[in-house]
C-alpha cells in the first residue's frame, strides 16, 4: 500500500475526508527508509522535521530511563502513523524504534502544514488522530496501575489483536507479533519471571497464547472478559465494538 493510501485510511477511521481533502493528501511527497530490528528512528529530545507511517513491520514509542531501561507506550504495525503528534511538538518526549526490521515512509512537516493551510478540515483530522494516541496512552495508564498481571497482559493482546484485525493483519486467529517478553515486560512494568508466570496464567484460561512472535487468539469473549476490554477507546469506525 502507498504511503498516501495509508494516511487516507488511518485518518477514515475516525474522521470524514471529503474528495478534496484526499487529493491534498496525495499530492504530499514521501520518503520510504528502511529500519534494523532496535534500530531507533527517532530519538527522545530530538527536534522532528518530518512525520512517519508504518509501510512494513513493527515500531515501537519508549521512554528511556536513566537506568538504560525502556518503558515502551505502545506498538504500531504496518498502516500505522505512530507520530502524527510529532506536527506539533518542538521537541520530542519519547523515541521510537523498529521491532525487528521494518520500513516507513516520511513526510517533512512543512509539507504538511503547507496541505493543513489549503485544507484546514485535514488538520482537524490529523489533530484527531493525536487525541486517539492520547486516549490510547490514558487506558495504558489505567491498565499498568490498577488491573491485576493476567488483566493487564489480556488486554494489551486484545488492542494490538483488535487493531490488527481493523488494518488487516489477522490470519484467522494468529497475528505476528515480533515482540520479545522482555519487551513485553517493559511495556507493562513486569519483571520476566513475572511476564512468564502471567503467559503460564493466560494459556490455562485457553483464552489466548503468546509464543516465539505468534500471539494466538482461541476464545475471543473470554479474553475480553480477563483483560477488562472495550475497544472503545480506539475510535474505530471499522469494526463492531
Amino acid at each position: 500500500m502507498d504511503a498516501d493510501r495509508i494516511v487516507v485510511n488511518k485518518l477514515k477511521e475516525h474522521s470524514r475526508l471529503s474528495s478534496d481533502d484526499i487529493a491534498e493528501i496525495k499530492t504530499l511527497s514521501f520518503t520510504r527508509r528502511e529500519l534494523a530490528g532496535h534500530e531507533d528512528l527517532i530519538r527522545q529530545g530530538d527536534e522532528p522535521d518530518k512525520s512517519v507511517v508504518v509501510m512494513s513491520g513493527w515500531v515501537a514509542r519508549y521512554h528511556l530511563l536513566r537506568s538504560g531501561g525502556r518503558q515502551y507506550l505502545s506498538f504500531h504495525m504496518a498502516g500505522d502513523w505512530p507520530d502524527s503528534q510529532a506536527l506539533f511538538l518542538d521537541r520530542m518526549d519519547h523515541a521510537v524504534c523498529a521491532i525487528g526490521s521494518a520500513a516507513v515512509a516520511s513526510v517533512q512537516h512543512k509539507e504538511l502544514t503547507r496541505a493543513i493551510s489549503r485544507r484546514p478540515s485535514l488538520g482537524f483530522a490529523i489533530w484527531r488522530e493525536t487525541l486517539v494516541d492520547a486516549s490510547i496512552f490514558r487506558e495504558a495508564i489505567t491498565n499498568n496501575s490498577a488491573r491485576g498481571k493476567p488483566a493487564r497482559m489480556a488486554h494489551l493482546f486484545c488492542e494490538l489483536f483488535y487493531r490488527a484485525k481493523a488494518l488487516g493483519h489477522v490470519d484467522g486467529n494468529l497475528l505476528q507479533l515480533p515482540v520479545s517478553l522482555i519487551q513485553l515486560g517493559e511495556a507493562l512494568g513486569m519483571a520476566i519471571a513475572t511476564v512468564n508466570r502471567t503467559l503460564v496464567e493466560l494459556r490455562a484460561s485457553r483464552a489466548v497464547d503468546f509464543r516465539s512472535g505468534t500471539l494466538a487468539v482461541y476464545h475471543w469473549p473470554r479474553l475480553c472478559a480477563i483483560g477488562e476490554f472495550d475497544p472503545g477507546y480506539l475510535h474505530l469506525k471499522s469494526l463492531p465494538r
